[in-house]
């Protein structure tokens, strides 16, 4: 089992950054593939950013690239999801997940754990 603790979240104005962090316990972090979803209030979880374990690649949605950046540290068990010149459409909860045998990295069913989310609101 695998638990995921979000923080960082908040309330920021257009064009601010904020930076989420993942902390994750209970089996060997460095193994897993980690993502992060946002859902908006009425609207689906959507794919944000993900990060392989084996070689620390990254993927991202079109809407935020170039402006966020996700990255992990092993050796703290953390996964990081820095976000830079947020807009409004950036507003939801965003959910940190992870998983270990992962095909499609945009796919929320890639992923068995999910943490509780963390409230990002940008005011325009």
């Amino acid at each position: 089992q695998v638990q995921l603790v979000e923080s960082g979240g908040g309330l920021v104005q257009t064009g601010g950054s904020l930076r989420l962090s993942c902390a994750a316990s209970g089996r060997t972090f460095s193994r897993f593939g980690m993502a992060w979803f946002r859902q908006a209030p009425g609207k689906e979880r959507e794919f944000v950013s993900a990060i392989r374990w084996s070689d620390s690649g990254t993927y991202y949605a079109d809407s935020v690239k170039g402006r966020f950046t996700i990255s992990r540290d092993n050796a703290k068990n953390t996964v990081y999801l820095q976000m830079n010149s947020l807009k409004p459409e950036d507003t939801a909860v965003y959910y940190c997940a992870a998983g270990t045998y992962i095909v499609a990295v945009t796919a929320k069913n890639q992923y068995p754990y999910w943490g509780q989310g963390t409230q990002v609101t940008v005011s325009s």
